[in-house]
């Protein structure tokens, strides 16, 4: 038998090889998260038509899909919608009995795996593509402070902001990325309404200066303070709820100053 030298691979300890194993997962983790988030960043290769409205779906008015949003009665695209998601998102899917179920059995499971192969072949199967909540998840821990009732405040107030975006045709013409930081921007606002609402880091994780975000961010006020879509009421009652620390009774300044908007100096 050959003797084995004692500098080969071979003689490395468990605890060696752990180590070394745990370099190399460490080092994959990384190179993924820097993979997502590039590809995150590519949202405008996906981002639903500014006026799909005007040229694609000429039945609906911008008004009337407000309406939808906030009435919810597009029963049979939503339950299967709501299918595809789950599918998307859950390790175990759920059946699809069950949406026939909460639709009150509505439909039947045929129409609604008809649906979902519609809804799937119009999408051409792209389904990828980050929300304003994916971006506003990170957003929002770069904005946190260190208190724990401001951390949640913020949190449900962003939640709120960011569904109420949903009610207004004009902020389709917004990048997902741009509607979260404004989201954050508002938020900030709202809960400290004496200091500047956006900041070095913000800026830097973000990719906006606060001029970027002004458009936007006057929309979401309007929203905030019922100026747009004030008959529009399903998603003011959900966050008025404790649960979510009542954070739509909460009321900002009328306008945000001018100086919030000018570039922030390192």
């Amino acid at each position: 038998m050959v003797p084995i030298p004692f500098n080969s691979p071979v003689k490395k300890t468990a605890c060696e090889s752990l180590a070394w194993r745990r370099r190399r997962e460490l080092l994959r983790r990384r190179c993924s998260v820097a993979r997502i988030r590039e590809w995150f960043w590519k949202e405008a290769n996906r981002r639903p038509l500014s006026d799909y409205i005007e040229k694609v779906q000429k039945d609906v008015t911008a008004n009337m899909g407000g309406i939808l949003v906030d009435w919810q009665k597009l029963q049979l695209v939503g339950a299967s919608a709501m299918l595809i998601a789950w599918k998307y998102e859950e390790i175990k899917p759920t059946h699809v009995e069950d949406f026939c179920y909460i639709t009150d059995n509505t439909y039947t499971r045929e129409e609604i795996v008809k649906m979902e192969s519609d809804v799937l072949t119009s999408l051409k199967f792209e389904m990828g593509n980050p929300t304003t909540k994916t971006f506003l998840r990170r957003f929002t821990r770069i904005g946190q402070g260190d208190n724990e009732s401001y951390n949640l405040q913020l949190e449900f107030l962003g939640y709120y902001l960011a569904e109420l975006s949903l009610l207004d045709y004009e902020c389709l013409k917004f990048l997902s990325s741009l509607v979260a930081a404004s989201v954050i921007f508002i938020s900030r606002f709202t809960l400290q309404p004496k200091q500047h609402p956006w900041n070095s880091a913000l800026q830097q994780y973000s990719k906006y200066k606060p001029s970027d975000l002004k458009e936007c961010v006057h929309i979401l006020l309007e929203l905030q303070l019922s100026k747009r879509g004030s008959k529009l009421v399903a998603i003011k009652e959900k966050y008025k709820q404790h649960k979510f620390k009542c954070v739509a009774t909460l009321s900002p300044p009328s306008q945000v100053p001018e100086l919030f908007f000018e570039d922030i100096k390192d």
